[in-house]
């Protein structure tokens, strides 16, 4: 996430991230997106509920999660082919409410990933599907 906010559409930062703006709270993004990734048989790894983990150090934060998620079948061989990839698998999405009350959700676009890591295919396309499918 950078310190800009995102406009009223998608787009993609410098640095690679796509901001998808939400119609939905955090907690309803983050939990239509997991139904979706789970009835496409990936495995969630963890939901990270940040301004509740802010909240047990006398913090406060606007609601925001972190969802980890993927498919070891799919990521083993893209590991074992592009190692470097593993700093970046599994899969993330960030479900954030901004300071004005919009919900966005921001992940590492396909595009970052394979120019990053020197890909010869784009092989997160259908999981962007899924993340555009969970704002809506």
């Amino acid at each position: 996430m950078t310190n800009l906010e995102p406009e009223n559409n998608a787009h993609m930062s410098r640095s690679g991230i796509t901001d998808l703006p939400c119609n939905h709270s955090v907690a309803e993004t983050v939990d239509r997106l997991e139904s979706l990734l789970k009835a496409k048989g990936l495995k969630i790894f963890s939901r990270i509920n940040q301004a509740m983990e802010a909240e047990t150090v006398g913090l406060t934060m606007r609601p925001m999660v972190l969802l980890i998620f993927g498919d070891p079948k799919a990521g083993t061989p893209l590991m074992n082919r592009y190692p470097s990839i593993a700093i970046d698998l599994p899969l993330k999405a960030l479900i954030w409410e901004a300071a004005e009350g919009k919900v966005w959700l921001s992940y590492n676009s396909p595009e970052f990933l394979q120019h990053r890591h020197g890909l010869d295919t784009r092989p997160f396309e259908a999981i962007e599907n899924l993340l555009k499918a969970s704002v809506q």
